[in-house]
């Protein structure tokens, strides 16, 4: 028997209460047993994904995200680590406050072999021009943990930048500064090589930021809501730079050839979509940025956001809720953005048998009954939960990106009219 399950929360800062719910469960003598069967789904969609990671300016002020894209079918391809590098362990055992040096054997163990699965670098796909999606995380989660939604999207026919966020919200992200230099010896010396190139970068970490002793969290997420905004906007920015055809630098240097990606995007059809405290940060980035045409929230925290706000935003908006996360007050922040547009813009359903965690990636990698009581699973099959949500999602980009797709085929998810789904909410908020 071995050591193995440890809680997870990718918000763990419960909004009800304010106060930090995320504790870390050991269980002895237990293994997950069903782990040959656990991963990451693969894409539904008739094109086959490739992602590579962009960040434009090292600095932290840069813009940092992974991309996923219809890609050139490759059998040999490369698929990427789901959680990148060692930093992001260390991330997420700083994040719930626990020791960094056996965390990251219990993590490498539980999650260390798992694939995304799309093609890392793989070469784009030449069809036209792509609509995009730019989505945001949640609280403590980071760049690559919603990849059965962003491979999905990708698979469908969007380019979808998932932003990694340094408002210290993420549990882990890195930039780069650069290395001192050293004085030159004499006139003679060779030339100092290129001082944006890697070689000559130190590469720093930014991990979580908890709540002070008796600080009020209200400023905080304030705060931050609206630099996750602007990481989403300069996102955006950089693709279009990027579909211009100008040549953006890549600190990091993939081998993916980003120049493919010109004139590949449609920028008339602009979506931003996210998860929990990402979910705030779609309704903030629809508010300072008109590109954006639709928002898609799901199971928002809606604590973060301007009482101003709710009359200011005009776009679309999909609220898609769990049944178990959410309560009368946060639903009624939802509802508040009715008031400034059409019923028909503003759309609300709730999967049932889902918890705030049948979102991210953990939901597919913990053993049925470790995961329920983990609260990672919900009582639903959780490729029928997320299948509900990206179908729903996609529904709904048609429908007000006005694509010429058959996504209308799930009109009716949009509705809530499903077995598993609740036609706006399961709260009683009169």
């Amino acid at each position: 028997s071995v050591l193995t399950s440890w809680l997870l929360h990718i918000h763990i800062e419960d909004p009800k209460t304010s106060y930090q719910r995320c504790t870390l469960s050991l269980f002895a003598a237990m293994g997950n047993s069903c782990s040959n069967n656990l991963g990451i789904p693969p894409a539904k969609g008739p094109n086959a994904v490739g992602c590579s990671d962009f960040m434009m300016d090292h600095t932290v002020e840069g813009t940092f995200f992974r991309l996923y894209y219809p890609c050139v079918v490759s059998d040999n391809a490369e698929k990427p680590d789901w959680i990148p590098c060692k930093g992001y362990f260390y991330g997420l055992a700083d994040f719930m406050k626990i020791n960094r040096g056996l965390s990251e054997k219990i993590f490498n163990y539980l999650f260390g072999s798992f694939k995304i699965p799309a093609a890392l670098n793989g070469s784009y796909k030449q069809n036209g021009k792509y609509p995009v999606v730019i989505f945001s995380h949640g609280l403590g989660a980071f760049r690559t943990l919603y990849s059965a939604i962003c491979t999905e999207l990708a698979s469908q026919g969007f380019i979808v930048a998932s932003v990694e966020h340094r408002d210290e919200s993420a549990s882990a992200t890195y930039f780069y500064h650069q290395k001192p230099q050293e004085p030159e010896k004499d006139e003679a010396s060779p030339p100092k090589p290129n001082p944006e190139a890697p070689e000559n970068l130190v590469e720093e970490w930014m991990y979580y930021r908890s709540l002070k002793p008796g600080e009020s969290e209200f400023p905080l997420r304030n705060k931050q809501v609206k630099q996750r905004a602007d990481e989403c906007i300069k996102a955006l920015d950089t693709l279009i730079q990027i579909n211009s055809g100008k040549n953006m630098e890549n600190v990091l240097q993939t081998e993916f050839d980003w120049t493919t990606l010109e004139n590949s995007m449609d920028l008339c059809r602009i979506a931003v979509m996210g998860h929990s405290f990402g979910g705030a940060t779609v309704v903030e980035a629809l508010c300072k940025d008109v590109n954006f045409k639709c928002g898609i929230a799901l199971d928002a925290w809606m604590f973060p956001l301007d009482e101003e706000i709710y009359v200011r935003v005009k776009q679309p908006i999909f609220f898609i809720n769990s049944e178990k996360f959410q309560w009368a007050g946060n639903i009624s922040r939802m509802r508040k953005l009715d008031s400034s547009s059409t019923s028909m813009q503003r759309k609300m359903i709730t999967i049932k048998g889902t918890v705030h965690q049948s979102f991210p990636d953990f939901t597919f990698l913990t053993g049925n009954w470790i995961g329920k009581i983990l609260k990672l699973k919900g009582e639903i099959d959780p490729q029928v939960g997320i299948d509900l949500c990206n179908r729903a999602s996609l529904a709904f980009l048609q429908r007000h990106l006005g694509l010429d797709k058959d996504f209308n085929q799930w009109d009716h998810l949009i509705e809530g009219k499903d077995h598993n789904l609740i036609p706006g909410t399961n709260q009683n908020t009169t």
